[in-house]
């Protein structure tokens, strides 16, 4: 038996930064990787491999890849990695080819996924932990496929607290970052700024607690603060992807993010001027309002 037939066959559909990373380990641990991307990153990939930047290590990682999403066909697990501004269109394709056993593992921006569900080159300077869950067989399977490949990978009973700690960082730096065209260090070291900063996170957590989700950690808005602080301190060279789609005019994924947050404050009477103010400017931005 080789290494290979130990581990399931994987497939990332929309092999970007996320993907790129999270399926590099993988094949680089032994796992049948297919990356399902855009010509670009398949053709580099194809010629030279993946290169994984880490700060533990830099490794050139061969790796099958693919612009064809049929490629998903005998996969057991799916890693979706595409923008949020792909969802639909992707999943209705995608539920024809999979197997009825197949799981997806959406790893996105935004909470709310699930209701809808440089070319070949991968740096990675932040986390890379996973969080999954609830508890079950499937969860403690995927745990497991990941610790395997040396990815961090914890379950969690409050799933929807996770997403909703990730959103309020994207929610408190992505559009300042892009609006500003500024890279997250200068945010840091902007006081001005960081009072908008501020207030998007104080909202944020005011709509997460009118709709009874706990963010782990982040009971006291101050450490909800310091954690924004600490990720555009780590990443101060880091210009969002939010701020990096607009470079490219591309659609941003602003209406899963600080949009998200003005609707659900609209919903449940929580006012949002920060974020909505956010997600507007970005809108118009896009030209697109």
């Amino acid at each position: 038996m080789t290494a290979q037939e130990n581990w399931p066959k994987i497939a990332v559909v929309g092999a970007g930064a996320v993907g790129g990373f999270f399926g590099g380990l993988l094949a680089r641990a032994g796992a049948p990787v297919v990356m399902i991307g855009r010509p670009a990153f398949v053709e580099a990939v194809k010629k030279n491999g993946l290169f994984l930047d880490t700060l533990q290590f830099q490794e050139s990682v061969r790796v099958e890849a693919s612009t064809e999403l049929s490629a998903v066909r005998a996969a057991e697990i799916v890693l979706f990695c595409l923008k949020t501004t792909d969802n639909a269109t992707t999943a209705r394709v995608l539920g024809s080819l999979l197997a009825p056993s197949a799981l997806v593992l959406s790893m996105q921006n935004g909470v709310d996924n699930v209701e809808q569900i440089e070319p070949g080159r991968v740096k990675h300077v932040g986390r890379g932990d996973l969080v999954v869950g609830p508890e079950s067989e499937k969860t403690k399977r995927i745990a497991e496929i990941f610790s395997r490949a040396r990815v961090p990978c914890r379950i969690s009973e409050n799933i929807e607290g996770e997403l909703w700690t990730k959103l309020v960082w994207n929610c408190a730096l992505n559009a300042v970052s892009a609006l500003g065209r500024a890279k997250y260090g200068l945010i840091a070291s902007s006081p001005d700024t960081w009072k908008v900063v501020e207030t998007a996170v104080y909202e944020v957590l005011a709509v997460a607690k009118a709709a009874g989700i706990h963010p782990p950690g982040l009971e006291d808005p101050k450490a909800a603060l310091a954690g924004a602080l600490m990720i555009a301190t780590q990443m101060a060279e880091a210009l969002s992807s939010t701020g990096q789609d607009l470079n490219r005019g591309k659609r941003t994924e602003i209406d899963s993010l600080n949009g998200y947050i003005s609707r659900r404050g609209a919903e449940l009477g929580v006012p949002t001027p920060v974020n909505h103010a956010l997600f507007a400017l970005v809108k118009l931005a896009e030209g697109r309002l």
